[in-house]
């Protein structure tokens, strides 16, 4: 099976200023973060109109429902979940995480997983921007993302 993450309303290159970053974050990025923090599928920038990440991912049926597992899925079973890493990119092509996101699988609804793995796909539509402007962040389930499956 795979996971295909689809974002959309994303906020924009340069976040302003905060208690993270007193003169805010500029060429702000977004990408899938796997278990290693230096490990990113998909750099994009956060002034694209849309991002669009696909995951491998391994569906096995367990006595408690659906364990997803794979290369760029973070956490134990039951509580899985996809890490999306916001960051700057330097001159150097450096990346500096200053927040993240946590798509949690565990809120995805049975049924929807349950076709996902009969039909291949995972789909998760999500807006990228929080309610203050800023690059979303923090633990993301319904109704902030949408599940859904679809064919390979």
């Amino acid at each position: 099976m795979r996971i295909r993450i689809e974002g959309s309303d994303l906020p924009g290159s340069s976040c302003g200023p905060g208690s993270d970053a007193p003169k805010g974050h500029r060429n702000s990025h977004v990408a899938v973060q796997g278990r290693k923090r230096d490990d990113l599928l998909n750099l994009v920038p956060a002034d694209a109109d849309t991002a669009c990440w696909t995951l491998d991912c391994t569906a096995t049926a367990t006595p408690n429902g659906v364990d997803c597992r794979g290369p760029h899925i973070s956490g134990p079973p039951g509580g899985r979940f996809v890490y999306l890493s916001w960051g700057t990119v330097d001159g150097a092509q450096r990346f500096t995480m200053f927040r993240r996101a946590k798509l949690l699988l565990e809120a995805v609804p049975p049924a929807v997983l349950g076709r996902a793995c009969d039909l291949g796909v995972l789909v998760g539509r999500l807006g990228l921007t929080d309610a203050k402007g800023k690059p979303l962040c923090a633990s993301v389930r319904p109704p902030a993302i949408e599940w859904s499956a679809a064919a390979a």
